[in-house]
């Protein structure tokens, strides 16, 4: 397959102030490749190395306020570590969120813009997943979006129901990504947190995006002007990037 999911991007007040949180959370590297962007990376992997899974911060002038389309676990190893983990969040700026929380074991924060997130209990699948243990987007049809994406990139699918759908990597690296049942709310929804995705080597960009077009995806345009990246909807309107093969990991 020639597409690779190789980051998250967030929408940010303060790329700078977010990413230090971000960083701290994750145990993660941080640099910056110009005025606006602060990109995180896993300490020792650089990108866009293949094991890495990394996370973009980019400065817009005022980030809407929006339902929580997409969101991160993140994964624990023990009931110690996931009450370590949130009290040390809760010291980087995370405060308590109850949105959309559920029944479960796990903590719903949200990070100093809003963004909420989980801190999964510890669970054997996520052993090997690093800080991340799975990319969260919210959905009407759970099953027909893990059918997309799972073209899209390639991934197997572990789990599909009318609920829930979970994909991962047949490489066993990295962050699951999961498709969750949700109600729509009146009104367009927009995300500040999107996906990224990158050719393998010597892949064309035009090529895949035209191979994402036939499997479903949709042109998409958020004011991003002449860039090297190409901004596509899935078929349930989330955007996210396709960037070309020597892009740097800020789109």
């Amino acid at each position: 397959m020639a597409l690779r999911l190789v980051q998250v991007n967030f929408k940010a007040r303060d790329d700078a102030a977010l990413g230090r949180f971000w960083a701290g959370a994750l145990g993660y590297g941080m640099s910056s490749e110009g005025p606006g962007v602060t990109n995180l990376e896993p300490e020792g992997i650089a990108w866009p190395d293949p094991d890495g899974f990394y996370v973009d911060l980019v400065k817009v002038p005022d980030p809407e306020t929006v339902r929580y389309r997409v969101r991160l676990d993140l994964a624990t190893t023990s009931p110690e570590h996931q009450a370590e983990l949130v009290a040390r969040l809760r010291k980087l700026g995370a405060t308590p969120a109850d949105a959309e929380r559920g029944d479960g074991p796990w903590v719903v924060l949200a990070d100093p813009e809003g963004n909420v997130f989980r801190v999964l209990e510890p669970r054997e699948a996520h052993r090997d997943t690093g800080p991340i243990a799975a990319v969260v987007v919210g959905c009407a049809d759970p099953r027909a979006l893990a059918a997309f994406w799972g073209e899209a990139v390639g991934w197997a699918v572990h789990e599909a129901g009318d609920e829930r759908a979970v994909l991962r990597s047949s490489r066993g690296v990295g962050p699951f990504l999961e498709f969750a049942r949700q109600e729509s709310g009146a009104g367009p929804v927009r995300s500040r947190i999107h996906i990224d995705l990158i050719p393998s080597r010597g892949q064309e960009q035009a090529a895949e995006v035209a191979r994402l077009l036939k499997l479903g995806a949709r042109p998409a345009d958020v004011g991003q002007g002449e860039v090297s990246w190409v901004v596509l909807a899935d078929p349930e309107g989330n955007e996210f990037c396709v960037l070309g093969p020597g892009s740097s990991p800020s789109a």
